[in-house]
């Protein structure tokens, strides 16, 4: 007698679900830089990881790289990872990427900013054993609208970013610094 795995299962529809986010994102921008990770979890964060794939693409929600006009971007320190990272996080339901990245980073910084597109998407896949699948990560780019120092404001409601701050040079304690550098050199030359 078989007997289904229902961690296989969860991961394949994982995949399925990965493939409709990476196509939708990719119909509605051209212009964004693409990466690809690797991690290897637990059987228990990869149920987890993989469970968030499988209801909206994305293991790990969607993010912001908020910028001011002097090329000076925005991070926030999240004290879960004890590093300083983009704003954004996990999409409730019923929300879209965009609509995701634009609720986080009221939460996180509190402040306002006019959107342009997709900035990066990373590709991750998740790896356990001999499971794997892989969902995106979406980071959009914006231009701030209020860039005075003073007016950011946290009021994340998960208690996981303790600061927002502006930067002219990342900090290198920044997760994904390759990679927010890697576009800002792509912004600056458009």
């Amino acid at each position: 007698m078989t007997t289904i795995d229902g961690l296989w299962y969860v991961a394949d529809v994982a995949d399925q679900r990965a493939e409709q986010a990476y196509h939708r994102l990719c119909e509605t921008d051209d212009d964004f830089l693409e990466f690809s990770r690797s991690r290897t979890v637990s059987r228990a964060r990869f149920k987890t990881l993989a469970e968030r794939i499988q209801d909206c693409g994305a293991p790990y929600g969607a993010h912001t790289i908020v910028y001011r006009p002097s090329g000076e971007l925005l991070l926030v320190r999240h004290e879960g990872v004890d590093m300083w990272v983009l704003p954004g996080g996990e999409v409730d339901p019923g929300e879209n990427f965009r609509e995701t990245a634009e609720r986080e980073l009221a939460e996180e910084a509190g402040i306002e900013a006019a959107y342009d597109g997709l900035a990066m998407m990373t590709r991750v896949e998740i790896r356990c054993n001999d499971y794997r699948t892989w969902g995106v990560l979406p980071v959009f780019a914006a231009e701030a609208i209020d860039t005075d120092p003073d007016a950011l404001e946290i009021s994340d409601p998960d208690g996981e970013i303790s600061r927002a701050k502006w930067v002219a040079d990342l900090p290198e304690d920044t997760r994904d610094r390759a990679e927010i550098a890697r576009w800002r050199e792509h912004a600056l030359a458009v």
